[in-house]
């Protein structure tokens, strides 16, 4: 199992509060700054867990993401989640929606991923 995670995220400081928390749990955490920057990551790296910013990016590249690796928890964040987009994101392949700016809510919500995707795999 990778201890990479692979981060898409818009705005500067907010990547680096994510990366500062995740770094604490994962051994590598790979920040990138486009959807084909992400996607080039995750193909190459193959991360245990994927955080991307649904402001940054698109549904349809976590919808993608989750199609080419169906195992892959994707934990995403906005700046103003909503039930609609909370919905919107889980149909996609989402594992979680946070809010962007609350780093340890992220980090929580990718561990959580990893630990029910390894549950399931086990």
């Amino acid at each position: 199992m990778s201890l990479t995670v692979v981060v898409l995220e818009g705005d500067p400081k907010v990547a680096q509060s994510l990366a500062g928390g995740l770094r604490s749990h994962f051994q590598s955490v790979h920040m990138t700054n486009s959807r084909d920057e992400l996607r080039e990551k995750v193909a190459k790296s193959r991360p245990a867990a994927v955080v991307v910013d649904v402001e940054h990016s698109r549904l349809s590249d976590v919808r993608n993401l989750h199609h080419d690796f169906p195992t892959l928890p994707i934990v995403c964040t906005h700046r103003i989640p909503d039930e609609q987009l909370w919905t919107a994101a889980l149909e996609a392949g989402a594992s979680d929606v946070c809010p962007a700016n609350d780093a340890q809510n992220v980090v929580t919500a990718v561990l959580r991923s990893l630990a029910v995707t390894r549950g399931a795999t086990a």
